[in-house]
């Protein structure tokens, strides 16, 4: 059988579940054995992606997932290779630069994994100084390689999150949750220090729907509700009282169970507070005139037709508020191959790439938010990887019985056709060992990383946590070159 060498752009759980997946269903031997390469490459130095740099820090049991990946890396069929920057614009100066076309030559199969890394600004809130997006903030607080500026916080009192989603909970319980509690988890010291010194003492959090349309689960609600130092502003009975009647989904009816019964600390017990502000769409920012005044949101009422949409009632209302920070979702960068501007992120077919003129690019595949956008936790990430492998041993194994996941199902007629018409863009036949010069240059120099680099950082990072007595404690790009350097020697 011909064999497989697939690189993968991007080494976010995504790309793992799809490495380890394949590297377990083509076993070195048996009736499906094949040569099979695996090579993740990624912008950033280290590898996980959004495990790394999105998980909250104190979840961290959301990061098991890593086990699995450290595992699958173990496999010499597979290879990380960090600080590479394929065909995009890189943020990040040290990351070596590689267009796709000089990549695809040394591959039979491809696979985007490249996540949605742009944030989705609302068009009435332009970032500034008192407005910036969710992003920024998780970026800040898990020291990613972009290095976003720390919020002033030390000069801040009220926070207005704009969007009721799982992000903008962790936010809050960021900006709420006592230093003291989160010292123990991932959470950088230079980011304690910031938080340490903060004056927050109100997080609104705005939605422009009701509380049955709020995209944030239970679970995370049920942790803004048992926030040690901190209480909820109770809801309006007659808000909840509108929708006691409807039939309600088991989430639905959790949440408004939580919802009712309130925070564990009584309202005007605590000295910091928090608000669910449903029923609300910001129409606009007016920035202070002196640094003592505050910025002022302007809000829409809205409420919601029969088709659940929220459309505003005429009436508005102000928000005097010292920072504005949007959490709205984010999409894919517009500069990616294949990206469709509609959709936000990735052209597909069943995980296959699909060009601007609706051909399938053969061998080509994209999984996780690159190709559904940015929705879903980590169990449908698994999934949807899950999905993508089956379809890539059913174009590579055509006509055979090849072992796949309840996710993906029996393949389409219209899937078929589409494979059978799709376009060369890879080559058939390759070297299974080289890699491009530019990367191999890169190892020698040190500026390129591989997976027992990680491991070398993963465990250093650990041992300085232990020092500290808390989980980890990270190192950035500069401080992760230089110590790498001295380990090599």
């Amino acid at each position: 059988m011909a064999p497989i060498k697939l690189a993968v752009v991007g080494a976010g759980p995504s790309s793992f579940y799809v490495a380890s997946r394949l590297l377990s269903l083509l076993p070195r031997s048996g009736p499906h054995a094949s040569s099979l390469k695996i090579h993740l490459y990624d912008r950033l130095w280290a590898p996980y992606g959004l495990v790394r740099y999105g998980v909250a820090p104190d979840h961290p049991e959301v990061k098991n997932c890593t086990h699995k990946f450290d595992e699958a890396a173990t496999d010499p069929r597979l290879r990380f290779f960090g600080n590479v920057n394929i065909g995009t614009t890189s943020p990040f100066s040290y990351a070596l630069p590689l267009s796709l076309e000089a990549l695809m030559p040394y591959y039979t199969h491809i696979l985007y994994s490249t996540g949605c890394t742009v944030p989705i600004l609302h068009p009435a809130l332009p970032p500034s100084e008192y407005c910036i997006p969710a992003l920024s903030m998780v970026h800040w607080y898990t020291q990613h390689p972009s290095k976003p500026s720390p919020p002033p916080l030390d000069r801040t009192s009220h926070v207005t999150l704009i969007g009721q989603g799982n992000v903008s909970l962790d936010v809050a319980r960021m900006l709420l949750t006592p230093p003291d509690h989160l010292a123990k988890y991932d959470v950088p010291m230079p980011v304690l220090d910031i938080l340490r010194r903060s004056a927050v003492q109100h997080v609104s959090i705005v939605g422009r729907r009701g509380p049955l349309q709020a995209a944030f689960t239970t679970k995370e609600l049920r942790e803004m509700m048992n926030l040690p130092d901190s209480s909820m502003v109770p809801l309006d009975p007659a808000l909840l009282a509108q929708v006691q009647g409807a039939s309600l989904t088991r989430q639905q009816s959790r949440t408004l169970q939580l919802l009712q019964k309130g925070s564990k600390n009584k309202p005007g017990t605590t000295a910091k507070t928090w608000s669910l502000d449903f029923f609300r769409s910001p129409t606009g920012l007016t920035t202070p005139v002196s640094p003592s005044d505050k910025a002022r949101l302007t809000l829409a009422h809205t409420t919601l037709d029969p088709s659940s949409r929220a459309v505003p009632t005429g009436e508005s209302s102000t928000l005097d508020t010292d920072l504005v920070i949007t959490s709205l979702g984010h999409r894919s960068e517009p500069s990616a191959p294949w990206y469709d501007p509609a959709l936000g992120h990735l052209r597909t077919i069943s995980g296959r790439v699909v060009n601007a003129d609706g051909r399938v690019m053969r061998n080509a595949y994209a999984s996780g938010w690159a190709a559904m956008g940015a929705r879903g936790v980590l169990a449908s990430t698994m999934m949807d990887a899950y999905a993508v492998v089956d379809t890539i041993l059913r174009d590579h194994f055509p006509g055979e019985d090849v072992q796949t996941t309840a996710a993906s199902g029996p393949e389409s007629a219209a899937d078929k056709a589409a494979e059978a018409d799709a376009l060369e863009v890879l080559p058939k036949e390759v070297d299974l060992d080289a890699i491009p010069p530019e990367v191999e240059a890169g190892l020698k120099e040190g500026r390129v990383t591989e997976f027992e680099d990680w491991r070398r950082v993963d465990a250093e990072e650990i041992r300085r946590g232990e020092e500290l007595g808390k989980e980890r404690e990270r190192m950035d790009w500069e401080e992760a070159h230089n110590f790498l350097a001295k380990t090599r020697t």
